[in-house]
């Protein structure tokens, strides 16, 4: 390697380096400052608290109206699992059909569900919200949960998609001279070969719901059925003096599940993106 080469490898990594901490800073921020007694959060400038708490954690967690956050946390994995489930299951069978069945009108399905992607989701709200009260389904978990037991992430969809018509169909062929239909081929030979695609579409769908706000808020009103976001946003007062130590404690721990799952799966998250490319 010339020192010239040299010289701009140094220089590119050293310019990602940077803006790896400016993206950072923020996440440290709130990390540190999340040990600082309140009067010192906006004052201290310094990441490293110099007077370290823990009192904004314990505060923080006795949550609301005598509703702790192990409640929140337990209705936001709730209605996160619940999601993942819906999703990966209704959409890999939704995308097996699209991808190697043959029905009428596939192709109009096909074309309106990816127009449902190109639609805001507040076109949709009043509509949805009008028919959630009829169902009498307001103030439960059924509006954030039942629709993705329906297939209704179109984007999830089209990933498995192009993700199956990547797999060959002698694949097919062959399970069909060895007897197998539709279901089996399914179950035995595409569902084995579609799971980094899967695992995107389970990362992808628990971060989502988990961080989902505007959902949660519009049908979500007793504090019993709060998740953690709700929870975090009930800690913050405009009319008066808020807890500023104890909400910086909870969105924290909020960041925790997020981090798991991504750190755990994070490999396969990346093959599933890759592969789904590549197809």
């Amino acid at each position: 390697m010339t020192q010239t080469a040299m010289v701009s490898k140094i220089g590119k990594h050293t310019v990602i380096i940077l803006l790896g901490i400016v993206m950072l800073y923020p996440v440290l921020w709130l990390l540190g400052s999340s040990f600082k007694p309140n009067e010192l959060i906006f004052t201290d400038t310094s990441l490293w608290p110099s007077v370290f708490t823990l009192d904004n954690y314990v505060n923080g967690w006795k949550g609301l109206q005598g509703t702790t956050f192990a409640t929140f946390f337990a209705n936001s994995l709730q209605i996160s699992v619940l999601s993942v489930l819906g999703n990966v299951i209704t959409c890999s069978l939704t995308a097996f059909a699209f991808a190697r069945l043959e029905f009428r009108g596939k192709k109009l399905w096909f074309s309106l569900m990816l127009v449902t992607i190109m639609l805001p989701y507040h076109v949709t709200l009043v509509p949805q919200y009008v028919l959630y009260n009829k169902f009498e389904w307001i103030n439960t978990f059924y509006p954030l949960t039942v629709p993705k037991w329906l297939a209704h992430d179109s984007f999830f969809i089209l990933l498995m998609v192009q993700f199956i018509r990547g797999i060959p169909k002698e694949l097919d062929e062959s399970a069909t001279i060895d007897g197998c239909g539709p279901s089996q081929i399914y179950w035995r030979i595409v569902l084995p070969l579609l799971v980094p695609a899967l695992i995107t579409t389970s990362i992808f769908t628990f971060i989502w719901t988990w961080d989902d706000f505007f959902s949660q808020m519009i049908y979500l009103n007793n504090i019993k059925l709060f998740t953690v976001q709700l929870g975090i946003r009930s800690l913050f007062d405009p009319s008066g003096q808020s807890d500023w130590g104890a909400l910086l404690a909870m969105s924290v721990l909020s960041l925790v599940p997020i981090m798991a799952i991504f750190l755990a799966f994070q490999k396969h998250f990346v093959d599933g993106i890759a592969t789904t490319g590549l197809k």
